[in-house]
């Protein structure tokens, strides 16, 4: 998958690490990461290699230069180690003097159908996350292919479920750790992802604003150099309605709704707070709310607004609006070219990671029923 990774915690420190692969980066991945925190005090993930990812998922979308700074930037991980071994070992636990590693609730195999945790849940060394309910790879990659909207209210169109299914039905079924599902927003999920801090005296409040749709590399390095415009920065995000969103960007844009995107954006280390549907214009209201010192935007284009008035026009008249340029120009409509460009390939690899689940499974319905079996036959014996 795209973002690989451990995560460890380690002994003197009670850290550990966990293992995983990732065809996107998304508020999944980070929900897990967040929680795997909270096992312990120290976090390091492993980041698997491009040819690792090939060999027992399929092609990944993000490189692993990319995937690598991505995990970086996430505020739960306390360090990464590049080039991580797909499958989990005692060796590479104690390598970096960590207690155990930590995984979802569901199953990751190698090329070759095996449980890469099996050595260290064998040893006791292993632990579990839950599973973040409502995204998936598979899900948010129907809906670049689908190009359709129907996303942004529900997932019944006839013709996105059709797509889902192919995409990521195997030929026995759906697998339970593969497949659609819908997220459902809650105060607790946005608490849990929050930093809760308030700006303090003598911080620098900087805005941006944008979509920040299928949070990427490109986002990152964004954020981070505007992080880097300030001594003490406290960076405020505006995140636009969907609606808004589709009506400057056009196609089936948003990918991922407001509620998503509002959990990928606050998991990034760089940002201090996000506003939830924010006006598209930064107005003087905006701007005397949250005592704004400075606002930045990209090299990307600035969409007129809807009177096709300058969006920025406040901050520039106040002389506090500050063009960054990150050094990457990837965009969202790269990533969904990506995408496209390797349709075939990604339905045949979900569809190959799924049999493979689906062969786990009846393994596993297997031998309980042949325990249950023998449980009867050792009660009827001794009668």
């Amino acid at each position: 998958s795209l973002l690989s990774y451990f995560l460890w915690f380690m002994s003197a420190k009670n850290d550990g690490i966990r293992a995983e692969s990732y065809d996107m980066v998304h508020y999944g991945h980070s929900n897990q990461l967040r929680q795997a925190k909270g096992m312990g005090d120290y976090l390091i993930v492993g980041v698997h290699t491009d040819a690792e990812i090939s060999k027992h998922k399929g092609p990944p979308v993000f490189t692993q230069e990319e995937r690598y700074k991505m995990v970086r930037a996430i505020k739960w991980v306390d360090e990464i180690v590049e080039g991580a071994p797909y499958v989990t070992t005692l060796e590479t636990l104690d390598k970096y003097n960590c207690d155990f590693c930590v995984h979802g609730d569901d199953i990751t195999l190698t090329v070759d159908g095996k449980d890469t945790y099996e050595e260290v849940k064998r040893e006791g060394r292993y632990r579990e996350c839950k599973r973040t309910q409502g995204v998936s790879t598979t899900d948010l990659v129907g809906r670049m292919l689908l190009m359709t909207k129907a996303h942004h209210s529900n997932m019944d169109n006839p013709d996105y479920q059709q797509h889902t299914d192919n995409f990521g039905k195997g030929p026995k079924g759906h697998s339970p750790w593969t497949g659609v599902s819908q997220f459902l927003q809650t105060s607790q999920k946005i608490i849990q992802f929050a930093s809760g801090t308030e700006p303090q005296p003598g911080d620098t409040i900087i805005y941006v604003a944008g979509a920040f749709d299928l949070f990427h590399i490109g986002h990152v390095d964004f954020l981070e150099m505007v992080y880097k415009q300030a001594e003490r920065p406290y960076v405020i995000v505006g995140l636009h309605f969907d609606q808004e969103v589709n009506r400057y960007k056009g196609k089936n844009y948003p990918i991922m709704n407001i509620h998503e995107r509002t959990l990928s954006v606050l998991a990034c280390r760089y940002v201090s707070e996000v506003v939830i549907g924010a006006p598209y214009a930064v107005g003087k209201d905006l701007l005397d709310h949250f005592k704004v010192d400075l606002v930045c935007h990209g090299k990307t284009e600035v969409f007129p607004d809807k009177d096709g008035s300058d969006p920025y026009a406040e901050p520039r008249k106040r002389g506090i609006f500050r063009t960054i340029d990150s050094g990457n120009n990837l965009t969202t409509d790269d990533i969904v070219q990506r995408i496209i460009e390797n349709r075939l390939q990604f339905e045949a690899r979900n569809q190959k990671k799924e049999a493979k689940e689906m062969a786990v499974i009846e393994a596993m319905k297997k031998r309980e029923h042949e325990r249950e079996l023998s449980e009867v036959s050792e009660f009827e014996r001794c009668k």
